[in-house]
């Protein structure tokens, strides 16, 4: 094992193998201890596509919220489900599916499209001409501004779907998705948040779902694996310490050397990071 795969599998903090029902607990737990630490806060909101990531964590978000309310007594926790789309989305049905799965105690859409294109057009009339790659970058910021708007009504904290297997590669929006609160599936593999998911009893659509961002108008089914260049599988071998071919290693490497600048608050004078 190289210097760097020993220095990335200790920032990515992944087990090579973990208890599901442990690793419930922890994020469960870890969403009840920041609002009891912090509370002034009192609810939980988190933007949801139907795919693996926000299918578990708004189940594992909905369960903090039902035990604080029986635990304190306090009925104004509450977890808020957030439906983002822009414009019509193909995979409505399958984030629906996955909000009546997890049951939240608020449901609240919110189109971005207006939103999204009157920011292309004002860029366009400033003489600035958008890629449909950045146009997606700015959707998954608009989606942001509009959870932290709704947080910032009901006293609550941003939650992000970020696990370790994309954190690796860098695979969010820097002020985007990227752009969270609090993390509850960092250090879990993409296959150990299947496991959890499982564990939970969820209907396998959730987890057997193609990952895929759906950012791009002109690839809006575009998978992650296609746009990474690597597995989500020889993700999870590397991160668990395990053998990968030389060509998936280099590609993991790569990503993570390239998107250093993402996993890292806004830089000073005072960081080494930059040099």
């Amino acid at each position: 094992m190289s210097e760097l795969q020993k220095q990335i599998i200790e920032e990515m903090a992944v087990k090579p193998e973990i208890d599901p029902k442990e690793e419930i607990r922890k994020s469960v737990d870890l969403m009840k201890d920041y609002l009891k630490k912090n509370n002034f806060l009192k609810t939980l909101v988190l933007g949801i596509s139907g795919g693996q990531d926000s299918s578990l964590l708004g189940k594992l978000a909905q369960i903090a919220m039902e035990e604080l309310r029986e635990e304190t007594g306090n009925e104004e926790y509450a977890f808020i489900a957030m439906r983002l789309p822009y414009g019509e989305q193909a995979d409505e049905e399958e984030a629906m599916a996955a909000i009546d799965w997890m049951k939240p105690d608020k449901v609240v859409r919110v189109n971005i499209k207006p939103t999204v294109d009157a920011n292309e057009t004002s860029l366009r009339e400033g003489g600035v001409k958008i890629t449909d790659f950045n146009k997606g970058n700015i959707k998954a910021r608009e989606r942001m501004v509009v959870q932290y708007a709704v947080a910032a009504n009901h006293n609550g904290v941003v939650l992000g779907t970020d696990h370790s297997a994309e954190s690796v590669t860098g695979f969010f929006t820097k002020y985007g998705d990227g752009g969270t609160d609090l993390n509850p599936l960092f250090r879990l593999s993409k296959g150990q948040g299947k496991a959890l998911l499982k564990e939970l009893g969820a209907p396998a659509k959730f987890y057997e779902k193609i990952p895929t961002a759906d950012l791009e108008s002109d690839r809006p089914g575009r998978s992650d694996e296609d746009a990474l260049g690597v597995t989500y599988e020889e993700i999870d071998q590397y991160l668990a310490g395990k053998e990968v071919s030389e060509q998936a290693a280099k590609t993991i490497e790569d990503w993570y050397l390239k998107t250093q600048h993402k996993r890292h608050l806004p830089v000073t004078i005072f960081d080494d990071f930059w040099r």
